[in-house]
């Protein structure tokens, strides 16, 4: 049985749109004042990272992120002590890099479902499984990007050997995440709400539900290719 959109899911799904688009702006922009991750990617994650995942983002960034900046590694290098960002617990590291595969999830889903608006496609009959297997390629491709240009840079791998320690490294990473982000949609289109427009804001807010239902089911894997030596730590 499908159910109506309720109005107060309508109003909570424009607070928390409102409420990550602010947050992932102030992360932009205290990055901007100077405050540079030692992995150029992470300037990117952090506020895409805020899209959905919003105040908890925000609170990660000043918890985590903001102490793994130039500034606060070379400031505790000249007191004598260890740099804030090599004390990370496990955990944290675990969660740092789901938030990285993640990244490139959430502008791969972004620009795929966006695309989709002018441009439907349509895979066993139904819009929704073609507009995934976008969601997925495109994802696919953020994805191994943003791994490339952590791994071989720290490693000194040529394009191609890069290409492939990427892949060894976020491939089973991205597709554990879009399997919890695809679960959820499934449960929002098939369970609830049926197919919502895009125009809607409780799809996007179903989204970022759907992000966290990816970062879920592939912080396991995550913590697995970490301690494998698969994945750096970010």
């Amino acid at each position: 049985m499908i159910f109506p959109i309720p109005s107060w899911l309508h109003a909570l799904a424009v607070i928390a749109l409102v409420g990550a688009g602010l947050c992932a702006l102030v992360i932009a922009g205290d990055i901007l004042a100077g405050r540079r991750q030692p992995m150029w990617i992470m300037n990117i994650v952090w506020p895409v990272t805020a899209l959905w995942a919003g105040p908890f983002a925000l609170w990660g960034y000043f918890a985590i992120g903001r102490r793994s900046t130039h500034r606060a590694m070379e400031g505790a290098k000249r007191r004598g002590g260890t740099p804030p960002a090599e004390r990370k617990p496990f955990p944290a590291s675990v969660a740092l890099g789901s938030t990285h595969c993640g990244a490139g999830c959430t502008l791969g889903d972004l620009v795929a479902e966006s695309a989709v608006i002018l441009f439907p496609l349509t895979l066993a009959g139904r819009r929704i499984f073609g507009t995934w297997a976008l969601d997925f390629a495109l994802a696919f491709i953020f994805g191994i990007a943003f791994q490339f240009f952590t791994i071989a840079p720290m490693r000194g791998l040529s394009p191609g050997r890069g290409i492939v320690a990427a892949l060894k490294a976020d491939a089973l990473s991205l597709t554990s995440w879009q399997l919890g982000m695809y679960g959820w949609m499934a449960l929002v289109v098939f369970v609830w709400f049926g197919e919502i427009p895009k125009s809607n804001p409780v799809f996007w807010f179903m989204m970022q539900l759907a992000m966290f239902a990816g970062f879920v089911t592939s912080y396991p894997m995550n913590g697995w290719l970490l301690k494998k030596g698969l994945k750096e730590t970010m």
